[in-house]
């Protein structure tokens, strides 16, 4: 029988308590927590991954989904993924990155210009090479997918040149790629839960904050910050992360099952967010929302030290992503 979504949503918190009492997880049950709200593709993805498990399982496996963070944030979901508490996470490239730091790297500023150009690079050799690192720390990156391009909202005025970020006070993830992107643009970045987002705007903690456009609609933070300038200033990733124990135990057929339905539900989700960056700037502007182009180079020019400060840090890695970027774009 097919569990209905807010059904599976409750099941998810139920099961995940019983996890955590007891340390261990059923062999047919997968726990998949996420940060993402209601309409948003991360969150449909995660629907149709549940569905596509217990198909291809024959009905052994069930996917209890637990959106909208609530098994907490991308960072306390890691932490439960590691001890086994829930199997898997839809995470963010931000918070993994505190685990695998190259990770960070996937949000050098402006090195996609498309989203398939970031999707193929992901699916070769820097997502294999990212994949390795993780499973040292007891992670496997089933698969990736879409979280997008970001770009800045304000609540007072658009973004026109870096200029007008200077001193900016704007939230962050817990990012350091961001956060270097925008203490380069001279702003005034701190990182703050996404849950906690929509309170620090209304309450002045915070004059702007970064996303793609599909996370603000589906979080309304157009209607808080309706100033929305497309910097498009760097991309973000969705790793499936799985518990590599919980993982390997699994048969090869559950293996197949379960990787078969990330692959499928990650195109599904990578193909929503590219339709809905379009879609979405006329939903927004219908509901209010400014809209902003901006000249690009400027933002270039004014961020080109990060380049330099990761190759420093991850000098091969860099290497074979930018190597990799620039053979997808050439495609």
């Amino acid at each position: 029988m097919t569990t209905s979504r807010s059904g599976r949503r409750l099941t998810a918190i139920a099961a995940a308590a019983l996890l955590m009492g007891s340390g261990v997880a059923a062999a047919d049950e997968i726990v998949l927590a996420h940060g993402a709200n209601p309409g948003n593709p991360r969150s449909d993805a995660a629907e149709m991954f549940a569905e596509l498990v217990e198909r291809y399982s024959g009905g052994d496996i069930t996917v209890n989904v637990a959106g909208s963070a609530s098994l907490g944030d991308d960072a306390e979901m890691i932490q439960s993924v590691k001890v086994g508490t829930i199997q898997m996470t839809a995470n963010s490239q931000g918070a993994f990155s505190q685990v695998v730091p190259e990770v960070a790297t996937l949000g050098l500023p402006f090195l996609f210009n498309e989203l398939p150009d970031a999707w193929v690079t992901l699916d070769g050799p820097v997502g294999a090479e990212l994949s390795a690192r993780a499973e040292k720390k007891g992670f496997v990156i089933i698969g990736w997918w879409d979280n997008g391009v970001r770009h800045i909202t304000t609540v007072d005025g658009p973004i026109k040149s870096p200029a007008d970020v200077e001193g900016l006070k704007i939230r962050t993830p817990p990012d350091p790629m961001t956060l270097d992107i925008f203490k380069a643009l001279g702003a005034n970045p701190a990182p703050l839960a996404w849950s906690e987002l929509p309170t620090a705007l209304k309450t002045g903690t915070f004059e702007a904050q970064e996303n793609p456009l599909t996370n603000i609609h589906s979080a309304k933070l157009h209607e808080i910050t309706t100033h929305i300038s497309m910097t498009g200033h760097k991309y973000e990733g969705t790793p499936l992360i799985a518990n590599a124990a919980w993982w390997n135990g699994l048969s090869d057929a559950h293996r197949d099952a379960v990787g078969r339905a990330v692959a499928e539900a990650g195109w599904y989700q990578r193909g929503r967010n590219l339709i809905d960056n379009e879609r979405l700037v006329t939903v927004i502007k219908q509901e209010g929302g400014n809209f902003q182009e901006v000249d690009k180079q400027p933002f270039v020019d004014a961020t080109a030290a990060v380049y330099e400060s990761w190759k420093g840090k991850f000098p091969d890695f860099v290497a074979l992503l930018t190597k990799e970027a620039a053979a997808a774009k050439a495609k």
